[in-house]
């Protein structure tokens, strides 16, 4: 095993283990605060993919903070309009997604780069962090964020191997030349497999094997095209990782970019499905 694929695992081990303590060990609310804190890493990691300035990374901040502080104190007013919140997540994301349409490579970050990407990086940060706290928030919440990781994972794993063996075709090549469209497929039924087979043991009611096949899929998909979406702009800005927070991994966007556009999604499936 080489130097870097031992540290990728050993750091995956420490937040796995973090993961855990914070869902299980502690409350809603020092769940909510660590994934503010979090987020606001990403959020500053997401200025620089932005390609702003200083005085522009300090106001994206500043607001951001503001939307986070403010969800965080009024959580109780805002908490039961969950399928409003969810709704305009997912379809913020589908106009998001956009952007990797209209793409291309080697264009410089001009002005309607930096603007776009400013309410992106909003957007993104601030629905991520409502739907993961809505998802906690919930009785059996704990086990509904863990099987949204276990899905992004499983994705993950699922799409490193099938696309080394079998990967042929591009899945984004002038974004992310190394994703294929047999990863994709690949991370698809390996999510949808573990979805189908954990569900049943953490979760008190779950949905029939055909609905949770459904939502591991979509969930997929759209953490898939979250990786696209920050690989856009790393791509654009010139930058190979978004930061140097987990040893191996890069940064938190770099981490957790599937987190950001599955968790509305998932979250949203979970709403409508009232679990």
């Amino acid at each position: 095993m080489d130097s870097v694929l031992r540290t990728r695992i050993i750091t995956a081990f420490f937040i796995a283990v973090a993961a855990f303590i914070l869902l299980f060990l502690m409350p809603v609310r020092v769940f909510q605060a660590a994934l503010a804190i979090l987020l606001m890493i990403g959020s500053w990691e997401f200025a620089r993919l932005a390609g702003l300035g200083r005085i522009g990374r300090g106001f994206m901040l500043l607001t951001q903070a503001s939307l986070l502080g403010l969800m965080f104190h009024y959580w109780q007013g805002i908490a039961g309009h969950a399928l409003s919140f969810l709704v305009a997540a997912t379809l913020c994301w589908f106009v998001m997604f956009l952007r990797m349409v209209t793409f291309r490579p080697g264009q410089p970050p001009g002005l309607n780069y930096r603007l776009l990407s400013f309410f992106c990086a909003l957007a993104s940060i601030t629905f991520a962090w409502y739907s993961l706290s809505w998802l906690r928030d919930q009785p059996a919440g704990e086990y509904l964020v863990l099987l949204l990781l276990i899905i992004i994972w499983s994705a993950d794993i699922g799409a490193y191997f099938s696309g080394r063996r079998w990967g042929r075709h591009k899945l984004a090549p002038t974004i992310s030349p190394g994703k294929t469209r047999e990863g994709l497929l690949g991370g698809a039924v390996l999510a949808a497999l573990s979805t189908v087979l954990i569900a049943r043991w953490i979760l008190p009611v779950p949905p029939t094997p055909a609905i949770l096949v459904a939502l591991a899929v979509f969930t997929t998909v759209f953490s898939a095209a979250g990786d696209l979406f920050i690989s856009l702009h790393k791509r654009t800005v010139g930058l190979k990782d978004s930061g140097r927070l987990f040893p191996g991994h890069g940064g938190v966007l770099d981490r957790f970019d599937s987190l950001l556009a599955g968790a509305p999604l998932f979250a949203l499936g979970a709403e409508l499905l009232k679990w």
